[in-house]
């Protein structure tokens, strides 16, 4: 492709809306242009990343098994309300009418639709296991939208559900899908992990996360280096402390703390460590009020907290419901004394002579202890890992890295094929529910992850599979010196004959100029044609990665550039 007959349009500074590093690179390197809040144009440079992703995501779905459908965008209502989930979605779902007043939404995700799709067309366990895949424009009217394409209105989505006939199959499917996405990923050229995850709004047993590690990364992830083990710092488990309770010291007390409200205010006012202060946190249920109990430094885990029996779903109470009932202000209070629900995390429930509120605005209680100051509480894990903490697989300790979810599987059972009628009739004439899997990729999230990863002050570096362009090839004075032209001209189609996709900046621009958008737009490989270097028979190749660049004979020039492609080349491509 030549600079001339493309469209290239680059900016040097980012809007001032951009914050993240792909949102402002994504903008200025011309790979999208925004329309409207969360909407964004994708331009001819970034649609060829996209494509890119999805023939990957594509390739290995078809590897797995998968069949590719198309389903509408366009979703009835009628669907939706058979699961409970078109009044469980809430305001993120994009309502619609049409002229007959009849109820649409545009799709979120198409769990539905494809129940609907399986139970018109499939009956007999003969027919099972079967596995439909669409790469389809999603639309969640998120409250917020922000960081370009990475939280996004509308997106383009890989979702696949596989339908198996027992449990045992719809393990197997599962097992594939992982594999799959591990396969996409390493092709791709991602550092990312598969971390078990809570299944959120989605349901059922079991799922796993897919995230592109990342400083950036919105979600924390527990990390064992020791065993491989990983989760979602929502589903990551807080042992209980292996070292036993100790006895009592001292005797409980009140002490004054005027004006001191939180953890690291009070234990600083009373010179203690903020390991033995506890902090109180009222939630409410329905009508009911309940204190939940972590240590100062730790932070309560609300996926684990809404698990708890009597407490799905609860809500952070209000500063008045707190004053009436328990008689003190948020920041004094405290589990000693008052008649509601108390349930301590692990951590808690293992401490002695600690610190909590004393329900008294400006005091706190010094020492206490559970089964001689307060009863013994209900114990459960609510509070998120930190690093340092035991591996839940107890082989060895966790690190906390940061991760942008690019992919996620859920094995959902029969949470929506019971709700939808979803069977199939057995060798013997029985009927059951199918075993269903739903699976999903962020095709364009995972643009924005990668450039989230893979990045440095003077752009984007393209990891080679995702890259728009395999080679840049740049000549300078290309308008005005013969010789340059008829080298570039001439490596240009060898090259091209190669194979190789070579993106050649013909433009009438300064040396400067043309560099630095080949550097922001972030191909690959560059190969450099100046009339300097070729009175010598050489140019200069030169990686996105690398320090400096190499010069190499004009003559040999392709041949090196194509050796140091295969160096890359992918090894799990089918």
């Amino acid at each position: 492709m030549r600079a001339s007959q493309y469209y290239l349009a680059t900016l040097k500074e980012a809007p001032q809306e951009a914050e993240l590093p792909s949102h402002k690179l994504m903008l200025r390197a011309g790979l999208i242009r925004k329309l409207a809040s969360g909407l964004y144009s994708w331009m001819p440079l970034g649609l060829r990343v996209l494509r890119k992703v999805e023939q990957v995501v594509r390739e290995e779905m078809n590897r797995a098994g998968a069949l590719e459908i198309l389903a509408p965008p366009i979703q009835p209502a009628e669907l939706w309300k058979e699961t409970g989930r078109w009044d469980l979605y809430g305001p993120m779902m994009l309502r619609i009418q049409d002229r007959s007043e009849r109820e649409f939404c545009y799709a979120p995700t198409a769990e539905e639709v494809l129940c609907d799709i399986v139970r018109k067309e499939i009956r007999s366990y003969r027919q099972l296991p079967v596995n439909f895949y669409q790469i389809q424009t999603k639309f969640r009217d998120e409250i917020r939208p922000r960081f370009g394409v990475m939280r996004s209105r509308e997106f383009t989505m890989k979702d696949a559900y596989s339908f198996d006939a027992d449990f045992a199959g719809l393990q197997k499917s599962y097992e594939a899908m992982y594999q799959a996405y591990t396969r996409i990923f390493t092709r791709l050229g991602l550092d990312f992990r598969a971390v078990a995850a809570d299944t959120g709004e989605i349901g059922g047993s079991g799922s796993h996360e897919f995230q592109v590690l990342a400083g950036s990364g919105e979600d924390a992830i527990a990390y064992c280096p020791q065993s491989g083990y990983a989760a979602n710092v929502e589903l990551a488990e807080a042992l209980a402390p292996a070292k036993a309770r100790g006895p009592a010291t001292q005797a409980m007390r009140k002490a004054a703390t005027p004006g001191k409200h939180t953890c690291e205010e009070v234990a600083g006012f009373l010179e203690m460590p903020i390991e033995k202060t506890v902090k109180s946190i009222v939630v409410m249920h329905e009508d009911d009020m309940v204190m939940l109990l972590v240590r100062g430094d730790h932070m309560l885990n609300e996926v684990k907290a809404t698990k708890l029996p009597g407490l799905r779903p609860f809500r952070f109470a209000t500063d008045g419901e707190i004053r009436a009932r328990l008689k003190a202000p948020p920041g004094s209070l405290g589990p000693v004394g008052h008649g509601i629900r108390v349930v301590a995390d692990r951590t808690v429930a293992a401490m002695s002579d600690f610190c909590t509120g004393a329900n008294e605005e400006g005091y706190h209680l010094v020492d206490v202890n559970w089964g001689r100051d307060l009863p013994e509480p209900e114990v459960a894990d609510i509070r998120n890992v930190v690093p340092g903490d035991p591996s839940p697989d107890g082989k060895g300790v966790l690190e906390i890295v940061r991760g942008i979810e690019v992919g996620h599987v859920f094995q959902l059972g029969t949470v929506y094929t019971q709700k939808m009628g979803v069977t199939y009739i057995d060798e013997k004439g029985g009927t059951h529910p199918m075993e269903m899997g739903c699976y999903g990729i962020g095709i364009t999230r995972v643009v924005a992850a990668a450039i989230e990863q893979n990045h440095d002050d003077r752009g984007i570096v393209w990891p080679e599979p995702m890259a728009p362009f395999t080679v840049a090839l740049i000549p300078l004075g290309y308008r005005k010196s013969e010789a340059v032209r008829t080298a570039a001209e001439d490596l240009y189609a060898e090259l091209g004959a190669r194979g190789v996709e070579v993106f050649l900046d013909d433009r009438d621009e300064r040396p400067g100029v043309l560099l630095a958008d080949q550097e922001l737009v972030g191909i690959p490989h560059r190969i450099v044609i100046g009339e300097r270097g070729l009175k010598e028979g050489m140019v200069e190749y030169q990686h996105r990665r690398d320090a400096s660049a190499t010069k190499v004979p004009l003559a040999e020039a392709a041949a090196f550039a194509r050796s140091r492609l295969i160096q890359g080349k992918d090894p799990v491509a089918p």
